[in-house]
């Protein structure tokens, strides 16, 4: 028996708002529990949606509780160190966590048993060594550049480049769940099992009696980090050899290649647009300041959180679609257009309404980033206007554009911080990350009706494909 959101409503509401509510909430059964490929994606979303909520939840606590733990200035430094290797080891998989989304539907859909052999074990063995080699590369780096670098950032930069390849890995199997719609296990490794196995290990080391600062901040994340990732490995194994039966493997390096480095470049450019502010904050202003910017966008994360929830679910369908049918493929991409804006401009009030309150909880310093709350969601909210657009780009062959319209928006996150951020401090960064998303949705929405004819645009009129 499936969840019904008209029939939960009529249970638990008064019966005049249940009345009024109704039509709505049936709109959303009917995408929940239609049992083709839309209500599919649609219940992919809201299983993402939901663990992303539950996840946010446990990261915020989690947050909390290690800047009460470790002070600011320890806290500022492991939020800068840890962002850094979240973008490394996504960089790290050169584009094959996109790819395997990409070419696992297709494969699966024409009956190439074969490539897709090929393609799950290619992608695997390609991004454990482009991530080990990233990872002692960076540590080498760091080591040697020691004396130009503030003395305690050097220990825990390199004890987080030991997470890097298990960090890439994990984002690889990810991915590899993602193509298979495994929505659950897709996600709750990173952003469930992860966050809970850091918080242990941190408690239980300082209970056993060591400091807390960021390096055992950053010990404690290792075990977290490989831990997760050997289970995911087990597990992800398994699902796959109970439905994929032995046989010959064929490898399209070409091809594989052909697509992984544009999508390489929009990943990457996409997690630097991301995480661009913080690192900058890091790269101009002290451990202090990097910890009250870090904990409000980690409140603002709770809106963030409905655009990758929607993207977790409809990026592998696009795929399909794209495939066997333009026309479906037109009227799901603008569809998710709304199931990507309207949740999020709920979660930006809410966000708004307690955003106070939230980042008290870390501290009476903390407070002091609620006032760029306002205009960090008010841009959340504008960029979400648009849906996952560049998924769509993506998995519709145009990922050279998009992840040139990426660059053009790094550029001008990393030049406007520069600005900005020695003269106004973290309203200077908070300027730059806004104007850029503003930015990214414009550039964004413009080229997919440009490329595919669709309009993907939460308050323009519906389009077709031309």
């Amino acid at each position: 028996m499936r969840f019904s959101a008209a029939t939960t409503a009529d249970k638990l509401l008064p019966q005049r708002i249940a009345l009024r509510v109704r039509p709505f909430l049936g709109r959303i059964d009917d995408i929940l529990m239609a049992e083709d490929e839309r209500g599919e994606a649609g219940r992919m979303s809201a299983i993402a949606f939901a663990i992303r909520l539950v996840s946010a939840a446990i990261a915020f606590i989690s947050q909390v509780l290690l800047a009460r733990w470790m002070g600011v200035f320890e806290y500022g430094i492991v939020v800068l160190v840890w962002t850094t290797m979240v973008i490394a080891g996504n960089v790290s998989c050169l584009g094959f966590h996109t790819t395997v989304i990409r070419f696992i539907p297709e494969y699966r859909e024409k009956g190439m048993l074969a490539e897709l052999r090929g393609v799950l074990v290619a992608s695997r063995l390609f991004v454990l060594v482009a991530s080990t080699t990233i990872a002692v590369i960076g540590a080498l780096g760091v080591l040697l550049l020691s004396s130009y670098l503030e003395s305690y950032y050097v220990v825990p930069f390199v004890l987080g480049f030991v997470c890097l390849p298990m960090i890439a890995f994990s984002d690889l199997l990810q991915g590899v769940s993602r193509a298979y719609a495994w929505a659950v296990f897709s996600l709750s490794p990173t952003y469930l099992v992860r966050p809970v196995l850091i918080l242990v290990f941190m408690a239980l080391a300082l209970a056993l009696g060591y400091p807390a600062d960021a390096k055992t901040a950053l010990i404690a994340a290792i075990l977290a980090t490989w831990a997760t990732t050997i289970w995911q490995l087990a597990s992800t194994t398994g699902r796959m050899s109970r439905s994929l039966p032995p046989g010959a493997s064929s490898f399209r390096f070409r091809e594989w290649m052909v697509v992984s480095l544009p999508i390489f470049l929009v990943e990457g450019f996409f997690f630097l647009l991301t995480n661009a502010d913080v690192l900058m904050v890091g790269f101009f202003m002290q451990p202090d300041d990097v910890a009250v910017y870090f904990a409000t966008v980690k409140t603002l994360a709770l809106v963030h959180f409905v655009y990758f929830s929607v993207k977790a679910g409809v990026a592998q369908r696009y795929a399909a679609y794209a495939h066997s049918s333009p026309e479906k493929l037109a009227a799901f991409a603008r569809e998710t257009v709304a199931w990507t804006f309207w949740p999020s401009l709920a979660m930006g009030i809410i966000v708004l309404a307690l955003g106070e309150l939230m980042l008290m909880l870390f501290g009476p310093d903390f407070v002091a980033g609620y006032p760029l709350l306002f205009l960090l969601v008010g841009a959340v909210v504008m960029r979400s206007t648009v849906g996952p657009c560049e998924s769509l780009l993506t998995m519709t062959g145009n990922q050279n554009i998009c992840a040139f319209i990426y660059a053009l928006t790094l550029a001008l996150n990393v030049v406007l911080s520069v600005i900005l951020i020695p003269a106004v401090g973290l309203w200077g960064a908070a300027i730059a990350t806004a104007a850029a998303m503003v930015f990214e949705a414009a550039a964004l929405s413009f080229t997919v009706w440009s490329r595919l004819g669709v309009v993907m645009a939460i308050f323009l009129p519906a389009g077709s494909r031309r």
